[in-house]
């Protein structure tokens, strides 16, 4: 051992002792949590590398060393070490705050923003090149994202950072773009995890506000490099992991209320008639068979022609959320994924889409015939995640209220509408939520509309059964049976239909529905004609519950290796015309740390 390595050992170890006022260093033991947190202050970058990599330890799936960490001071201490010029003190001070970020006690999060750890996080990732640091500070991003408080904070201080550190150059987008795929390796494959991290972390920022929404959709390359990425993963038949779904719910939430929320937005205004467009030429159309035998011309819905204007330069940024072209990717996951959150958002967008008075509502719900996305969303209402029943619920409501979208559901979808209606056989045990069979009834009265063929096809499909027992068993709720009555008054008001519901045993009785009239309406389905639309993403839970996702501490190898996750799913509950929500995710994946030292081992 030389001269400078015992001096410096003997400095260690002295600083050490000073501090902990204890027995010589023969007689090692723990130290306890308010010296650990001391020792972030020492002078010697060792001492400060491995206390913050023990509070990273400690803090691991332990919520309340998390509070005593934060009541005894120790995350400005570690925040202030994200500056630090050493690589291990900045790399264990940011796995600490990762875990201290991670789980339900909101107070953390608070006290790291609160001490201005969103910039000091963003500097870091400024001028790390390091994946593994990046992975981490992009986690630590997420798990803040998760607070309402934090989300403009993000906003504000990390968007342009995490578009310009990680979205942009490692989606592959830039180099894919500029001459052949074939010639790069696909960067989101490399840098997979801070791409998921930073997908989750923005997803729930986009669920803030308006403002928030903006910022992100006029980030440059933001929007072109997630749509990179999807379109890369369906090539590659790979759309069921957590980085599609998190790109594919945020494309969702910025494609929320985008015909009101993007810049110029009165250009687009829709002049033409609601309902306005060509009657189905034939029964089949994109529900035609799909035995390949027997088609008439048009089933396949090639007959179907839709005037969309032609660019005369490429859409880039923001324009890509509703080009007509994005139905074929939210269509391809449709048809291959089977996550279910990227089911939902797929749809969700689609909803969004063609909500509002614009050209290109009109534009997508033609397309979306087109690429067979009505006989794909109305098979997937028999999948068995409530979620998904109501995300493709309410995008077929938006979609029928094109003229031939509407009259194709009306003769092919509305089994499947009622099928998700409480009572029957087909329900193979499922127990949907209020909010879902709302939805389900909202979408038959759009899809019965004036139309005799649909209802005849709901009485055909038991729905009278269904309905009736809604309206009168006493145990749904005042929105349900108000949306069954609409629908139920909606059949009546067909006189051809009277006679043949009369000799099945119904009176009229049956399709009247009394309500206490200071029930308000402004939850439940449209009471409107047909030709209504509904102005919300998915519905999702209302703020304050909870559901199931995935979020997770660091782990240090004092332990085997443990996938850790939960979930806390919350959700906007802004008041307007109507209730709408979005949805965000507070997801962090478990990333192994390098082995950690114990405290004294300065000195052999």
């Amino acid at each position: 051992m030389t001269t400078g390595e015992a001096h410096h050992q003997r400095g260690s170890m002295a600083s050490l002792d000073s501090t902990l006022r204890k027995a010589p260093p023969t007689s090692w033991r723990q130290p306890e949590l308010p010296e650990v947190i001391a020792m972030l202050s020492y002078r010697l970058d060792p001492v400060k590398t491995n206390a913050a990599a023990f509070l990273q330890h400690l803090t691991f799936k332990n919520d309340k060393v998390k509070s005593d960490v934060r009541r005894l001071k120790g995350i400005p201490a570690l925040v202030s070490l994200l500056d630090h010029p050493n690589k291990e003190v900045h790399h264990s001070a940011c796995g600490a705050l990762k875990n201290i970020s991670f789980g339900r006690d909101q107070d953390n999060k608070i006290a790291i923003k609160n001490c201005d750890g969103v910039p000091a996080l963003v500097r870091l990732l400024r001028k790390t090149h390091d994946q593994d640091l990046t992975d981490t500070i992009t986690g630590t991003l997420w798990n803040l994202s998760s607070h309402d408080s934090v989300k403009m904070e993000i906003v504000d201080h990390a968007l342009h950072a995490l578009a310009d550190e990680v979205i942009v150059p490692h989606s592959g987008w830039e180099r894919g773009s500029n001459g052949g795929e074939e010639s790069c390796k696909p960067r989101h494959l490399e840098w997979e995890t801070a791409l998921t991290n930073t997908a989750g972390c923005l997803r729930n920022v986009s669920s803030e506000r308006s403002e928030a929404r903006r910022k992100l959709r006029e980030c440059t390359g933001l929007v072109d490099s997630l749509m990179y990425i999807v379109q890369s993963q369906i090539n590659r038949k790979d759309v069921d992991n957590k980085l599609v779904e998190n790109c594919v719910c945020l494309l969702r939430n910025l494609s929320y209320q985008v015909h009101r929320e993007i810049p110029g937005c009165e250009r687009y205004a829709d002049t033409t008639p609601l309902n306005h467009g060509p009657a189905t030429a034939n029964k089949g159309g994109c529900f035609g068979s799909r035995k390949g035998k027997g088609k008439k011309d048009g089933d396949d819905g090639s007959a179907d022609k839709v005037d969309i204007p032609k660019r005369t330069t490429p859409a880039k940024g923001y324009e890509l959320l509703f080009q007509p072209e994005v139905v074929r990717v939210y269509t391809s996951l449709l048809r291959e994924s089977k996550n279910p959150s990227v089911l939902e958002a797929a749809a969700g967008a689609i909803q969004n889409l063609c909500a509002g008075r614009w050209m290109y509502g009109r534009y997508i719900r033609a397309t979306v015939r087109l690429e067979k996305g009505l006989p794909m969303m109305a098979e997937l209402l028999a999948h068995g995640n409530d979620r998904v029943v109501r995300a493709m619920s309410g995008a077929l409501r938006n979609l029928a209220i094109d003229n031939r979208n509407c009259e194709l559901l009306g003769l092919h979808a509305v089994p499947h509408l009622v099928a998700n209606l409480p009572g029957g056989q087909s329900q193979s045990g499922r127990t949907l939520s209020e909010e879902t069979v709302v939805s389900v009834l909202s979408t038959l009265a759009e899809v019965l509309g004036n139309s005799l063929e649909a209802a005849k096809t709901l009485r055909a499909s038991q729905g009278i059964e269904r309905l009736v027992l809604i309206n009168k068993d006493g145990k749904r709720s005042d929105r349900e049976v108000r949306g069954a009555g609409q629908v139920l008054q909606l059949v009546w008001a067909h006189k051809e239909l009277r006679r043949p519901l009369e000799k099945d045993g119904w009176k009229k009785t049956d399709f009247m529905v009394n309500l206490n009239p200071a029930i308000g309406t402004t939850n439940g389905p449209s009471t409107q004609s047909n030709g209504t639309y509904e102005d919300s993403t998915t519905p999702l839970l209302d703020r304050g519950q909870r559901a199931s996702n995935y979020i997770g501490d660091i782990w240090c190898n004092f332990f085997p290796t443990v996938d850790a996750f939960s979930e806390a799913y919350s959700t906007l509950d802004q008041r307007g015309e109507r209730r709408h929500t979005l949805e965000e995710t507070t997801d962090t994946l478990p990333v192994p740390d390098a082995k950690l030292t114990n405290l004294y081992s300065l000195v052999c």
